[in-house]
């Protein structure tokens, strides 16, 4: 239905990349040992269609039993009864079709998380699409026009449904991709709140309160398991694909002075490498990563989440969690050739002519309870901004609030702005960036001709549930409309 459409708009954007035939890709030499990250090996979505540029997937949210703690089973909320969902794989400019079914007892859909899709496609109930109810079926069909690392996950009552564990990746690749690595993995950060007996802690507890700080989980889980291990080669390079699924926690992380080379995030390679000491990540960011780990054969080192100031309360009386462990081989210390520079052009958007748009993220206390907003206006009661097909904005955010909020907008990718207004960089292409506590940011975006009512929201779920949201019509007319009841 969408297919004439959808490749209309990809071939007219400068961001999409050409795809080669799948069977001219070429992959480096592995250099970890055989099975090195079989403790983190996502289950992989089943293609069903022989077509070598179509993907076409089952997804069926459901409850499943799983364990997570040594001989403790919790009934979560899946897709495909897996703890990520499955991992879906496609190469840029694939079409993706993905049958869905809904066996939860409550109503949901899908979003695809970065993902430059129609907006029929965008998951957002009442917005985009109906709610799929219980029993109910939707097929979202759209084309993936970007290479990078993505995710879905649904838009009912998201910080419930998330945090039950509904979330999953989604790679997309590219077929003449530079880097020069053979072994890499996707890594889904995320944690899940569980009772003393293994039962779903309550998606509302602690009342407003709780909503007004962004509920964390009580157990880390990175690709849905608890404290893996990576069996790696010492001073052999890896790439690390990294999404934070977590409805509210920040992950951050080092190597124990160990640099690593960050070469793309949220929306596939960055202009050129960067070198960092710690990687952090909001919720709903991510990041393509280079290690090449050194450690002793036979010895171990745990990756640990290291609390990251969000706000009051969040690194006061915490400490850090294991995520993972390194396990070194005993294989002697790989001392070849590293992976070169991986470099991309990117061109700074202009914002000469852009349209200025200035936002505040607020937070009021009503009747004993607190409430979040735009502009000090709650979702519910809020009116969209508006954009012309074709332009570029140039927003504003300040954040007056005592916690940090990851601005996150749907369907279009932005540049980050310095505090004059000139692009961060390295340049690179985003959907999700954090607003600090009490801070102001700059972004450019330019509009395509993807006609819709878009949001943007925080991706510390529970304050999206809590009104920090709001609407951009892309060339819808004004109608003094309200929207209300997706979140």
């Amino acid at each position: 239905m969408y297919v004439k459409y959808i490749f209309a708009w990809i071939c007219s954007l400068p961001l999409a990349f050409a795809a080669t035939a799948h069977g001219a890709e070429t992959r480096p030499p592995r250099l970890q040992p055989e099975g090195w990250d079989s403790q983190v090996t996502l289950v992989a979505a089943a293609d069903l269609n022989p077509d070598p540029r179509i993907v076409e997937v089952d997804l069926d949210a459901r409850v499943a039993s799983v364990e997570l703690t040594p001989g403790v089973r919790t009934e979560v909320w899946t897709y495909n009864g897996a703890l990520p969902g499955p991992l879906i794989r496609a190469h840029a400019g694939d079409r993706v079709i993905v049958h869905f079914s809904n066996h939860l007892p409550e109503p949901t859909t899908v979003h695809w998380h970065g993902v430059r899709v129609p907006i029929q496609m965008d998951g957002v109930p009442d917005i985009s699409q109906p709610p799929v109810p219980s029993a109910g079926v939707f097929t979202y069909d759209f084309v993936v026009p970007d290479p990078g690392l993505f995710w879905y996950h649904p838009h009912v009552l998201s910080a419930a449904q998330v945090g039950f564990g509904l979330y999953g990746a989604l790679l997309v690749e590219d077929p003449d991709d530079p880097v020069s690595v053979g072994d890499e993995t996707v890594l889904v950060l995320s944690d899940i709140g569980l009772e003393s007996d293994g039962r779903l802690e309550p998606p509302d507890s602690g009342g407003s309160t709780g909503m007004a700080f962004g509920r964390e989980g009580t157990t880390l889980l990175v690709n849905g398991r608890v404290r893996p291990k990576l069996v790696v080669r010492s001073g052999a390079p890896q790439r690390w694909r990294i999404v934070n699924a977590a409805k509210s926690r920040f992950f951050q992380f080092d190597l124990d002075g160990q640099l690593m080379t960050r070469i793309g995030g949220d929306g596939g390679l960055m202009e050129e490498p960067q070198r960092l000491d710690t990687l952090v990540l909001a919720p709903g960011e991510r990041a393509d990563i280079l290690v090449s780990p050194k450690g002793k054969p036979g010895s171990t080192y745990d990756v640990v989440a290291v609390p990251f100031n969000r706000g009051y309360g969040s690194v006061e009386y915490r400490l850090a969690e294991p995520l993972f462990t390194l396990v070194f081989d005993k294989a002697a210390e790989y001392t070849g050739p590293q992976p070169t520079p991986v470099r991309r052009p990117i061109e700074p958007l202009a914002t000469d002519a852009a349209t200025p748009v200035n936002i505040e993220f607020t937070m009021a206390q009503q009747g004993g309870r607190f409430e979040y907003g735009i502009n000090g206006i709650p979702f519910a009661a809020g009116h969209p901004i508006v954009a012309v097909p074709g332009s570029t904005q140039l927003w504003t955010i300040t954040n007056k609030t005592k916690w940090s909020h990851p601005f996150h907008l749907h369907g279009f990718f932005f540049q980050v702005l310095d505090g004059q207004g000139a692009p961060v960089h390295p340049l690179e292409w985003k959907d999700t960036f954090n607003v600090p506590l009490e801070s102001t940011i700059k972004l450019v975006v330019r509009y395509d001709d993807r006609v819709g009512s878009w949001m943007f929201h925080c991706h510390v779920l529970d304050h999206a549930d809590g009104g920090l949201m709001g609407m951009v019509d892309v060339g819808v007319a004004p109608s003094g409309h309200v929207h209300r009841g997706a979140n």
